[in-house]
């Protein structure tokens, strides 16, 4: 195992911010590109917002986001102990939403920028989300 840390942050917007600087620095430890390093802080953002709108319902909570180094890829984990779904591959249909004043794009983006997605979600327990990505520039080299 390469390099890890470990970010447990209130469920408020308020912390968005908090979450994407701490994963890009993060992640800065890759050869990512610049390109990369602002996708990368738009699936975090993605993420842990969905934990707060949908998971926690904009009430309080805890969010925990785990970031790991391993074989030239990050993993960032990002878990809540919220609401959950019944069915979390319904979620990355485009335009799914459990709010009406939500587009419904964030897995969509989160999996467009991401090389894997992983979803786990649980109702009253919570959700999980695993997102992994190398670096473009160490795929080149490996294929």
């Amino acid at each position: 195992m390469g390099n890890y840390a470990k970010l447990i942050i209130k469920s408020q917007t308020d912390n968005l911010g908090l979450a994407r600087i701490t994963a890009a620095s993060f992640a800065a430890q890759l050869d990512f590109t610049v390109s990369e390093i602002e996708e990368l802080k738009v699936a975090i953002s993605e993420a842990v917002s969905n934990a707060i709108v949908h998971g926690y319902q904009e009430e309080n909570g805890e969010i925990e986001i785990s970031m790991e180094l391993s074989h030239n890829q990050l993993i960032i984990v990002v878990v809540d102990e919220g609401v959950g779904m019944a069915n979390p591959k319904e979620a990355f249909k485009a335009s799914y939403t459990t709010t009406d004043e939500r587009m419904g794009l964030g897995l969509t983006f989160i999996n467009s920028f991401m090389d894997k997605v992983e979803i786990d979600s649980k109702v009253e327990v919570g959700t999980k989300i695993k997102m992994i990505k190398s670096p473009e520039q160490i795929k080149k080299q490996i294929n």
